[in-house]
């Protein structure tokens, strides 16, 4: 979990989350987001062994 200028953000009652599938990570995604987003969080990756398997926004598109 990334601010704007990359930098890790921890959200307090949300800590950094470890799934078993990609599915399990989208969901808890969906449900948490706009938590996410209200502290400070601009942008979230899924890691498949500490590779960036997908970099996603959650900022409104422009």
């Amino acid at each position: 979990m990334q601010g704007s200028d990359g930098s890790t953000v921890t959200v307090p009652g949300l800590p950094e989350e470890t799934f078993t599938t990609q599915a399990d990570a989208e969901t808890w995604l969906g449900v948490n987001w706009r938590e996410l987003r209200a502290g400070g969080v601009e942008r979230v990756a899924l890691l498949e062994d500490d590779a960036v398997v997908y970099p996603m926004s959650l900022l409104d598109p422009e």
